[in-house]
């Protein structure tokens, strides 16, 4: 099987140069692309300058994470691409652990284990509280099903990626995409893996912070959090779940002043509409029931 390896990038020309050797010697005989996302810095002098090898793609304007990747996954040629974000790089062979996995036709993504500082990461664990899907890091580290596959250092299938039509727009500008693209996988009878031998080191320097600013970080990540739950959540149970705790959780948001959550919730009955439409195209495909995908993926935290 071959690989593809899909970097977006927006404004990131100093990781580039810090990490992209490191992939290129990863990497192997895999092709590398780099999806410039409109970026204002050098990236794109830095690309064409120092890494006329890689592959560039050049949004002409910037459209954000999800169709970054999008773009990527489409031109790739690969049969599995791995998305790997710029602020992160692999160890020498880290795509060796990843491949048979994909010769089961069951598979979709399977993630790789991010070593961050002297911490390790990327088996979640998920499940419907109090109207809301919880998601968390699971305790151990052993191979199995995850919740989701980081979109930032993930391999997934080429074929079923486009079947799912990629990462979806409804949660721009950022957060949450990868998680609903696995999770619809997951309905759809796919699975979702951890593999612990593909290490990757992550050391954290997002450029959201800088765009967005902390407060609307929050403000965006409870959006999104309800937009998942209007298109993705099928089972009668949780639906009235949710209903009963959404006004609850809105005054006691509104008590304990938490603006993020009081806008988020707005922001999102704005978005209503589309998550509607996104549902029911989702629901067509949907094969599993969320009960049966949270206790696939429920583990210990």
């Amino acid at each position: 099987m071959k690989f593809s390896i899909v970097i977006p990038n927006y404004n990131g020309a100093r990781l580039l140069k810090k990490n992209l050797p490191r992939v290129i010697t990863a990497a192997k005989n895999a092709e590398i692309i780099v999806v410039d996302d409109a970026s204002t810095d050098d990236s794109v002098h830095v690309m064409k300058e120092d890494f006329p090898q890689v592959r560039l793609i050049e949004n002409p304007k910037n459209l954000r994470f999800a169709k970054a990747c999008n773009t990527g996954v489409k031109q790739a040629k690969g049969e599995i691409v791995v998305l790997l974000n710029t602020d992160v790089h692999p160890e020498e062979s880290f795509l060796k652990p990843l491949a048979p996995h994909f010769k089961d036709a069951r598979v979709f993504a399977v993630g790789c284990m991010e070593i961050v500082n002297s911490k390790t990461r990327g088996k979640s664990t998920g499940r419907f509280e109090k109207g809301l899907l919880v998601h968390g890091e699971a305790s151990d580290r052993k191979p199995g099903p995850t919740l989701w596959a980081f979109g930032g250092s993930a391999a997934f299938s080429r074929e079923k990626w486009l079947q799912l039509d990629g990462m979806d727009h409804l949660f721009r500008p950022a957060y949450w995409e990868d998680i609903d693209l696995s999770y619809r996988a997951w309905k759809r009878g796919w699975e979702v893996r951890f593999e612990p031998e593909s290490r990757v080191h992550h050391e954290p320097e997002s450029t959201n912070v800088d765009a967005f600013g902390e407060a609307r970080i929050r403000r965006i990540a409870s959006k999104n959090q309800l937009l998942f739950v209007w298109k993705n959540i099928h089972d009668r149970k949780y639906i009235l779940q949710h209903l009963l705790w959404l006004p609850l959780r809105l005054g006691g948001a509104v008590l304990k002043g938490d603006s993020a959550f009081v806008i988020g919730t707005f922001q999102a009955v704005f978005q209503f509409p589309e998550a509607l439409l996104a549902r029911i195209r989702e629901k067509r495909h949907a094969k599993v029931s969320d009960e049966n995908v949270f206790s696939k993926v429920k583990g210990t935290q």
